[in-house]
């Protein structure tokens, strides 16, 4: 079978839903929609966007709307980018054995609240219940590898590599960085 990239599209949109909405565009919202708008996190508080396009999150085993995330205005993602910035020249100087115990209360939040995690996932993914509690498990367990990271940080000190020289290497965090997650692993990629 082949087809090319258009005739897939104008398929897609020739089909419709439960709801009449071309399954091409049954992510788009319409202003009418009263489900719950999901606000975005920028600088460590939570803000409603400017956006005027916000997305449908559908539970994909009754088709119900269960949320709406909007479409970042390129001023909202500046900010979040800027915030980033900001908060990598304080984190850089964080010590190794403070960041450890950052990541260890983030283990005990991801651990105490699993359950509810998986059941989002599973309402909002499709995921069974056992298979996003497996999800979630596998990302905890990265979580949990990186809790002991901080006596991996180490550098290196090789003394007379060469007549009056000697060798040192530090590691020390870059910056900042951004991730698109797939949707089949809503949890353990994220947490890599």
């Amino acid at each position: 079978i082949s087809c090319n990239k258009t005739d897939m599209t104008l398929n897609l949109a020739r089909r419709l839903d439960r709801r009449g909405v071309p399954l091409g565009l049954r992510f788009l919202v319409s202003a009418a929609s009263s489900a719950p708008r999901v606000p975005l996190l920028i600088n460590g508080r939570f803000v409603e966007s400017k956006s005027n396009i916000w997305y449908d999150v559908a539970n994909p085993a009754t088709q119900e709307v269960i949320g709406q995330v909007p479409q970042a205005t390129l001023a909202e993602m500046n900010e979040a980018v800027s915030a980033a910035k900001t908060a990598f020249s304080t984190w850089r100087h964080v010590t190794p054995s403070e960041r450890q115990r950052v990541m260890f209360r983030y283990q005990h939040a991801i651990r105490e609240n699993m359950d509810q995690i998986a059941a989002l996932i599973t309402k909002e993914q499709g995921k069974t219940l056992a298979d996003a509690k497996g999800d979630v498990f596998r990302g905890l367990e990265v979580v949990e590898f990186a809790c002991g990271a901080a006596s991996k940080l180490m550098g290196e000190t090789l003394e007379s590599v060469g007549t009056g020289i000697d060798s040192y290497s530090y590691r020390q965090p870059l910056g900042v960085c951004a991730g698109i997650a797939p949707f089949n692993f809503p949890a353990m990629i994220p947490l890599w």
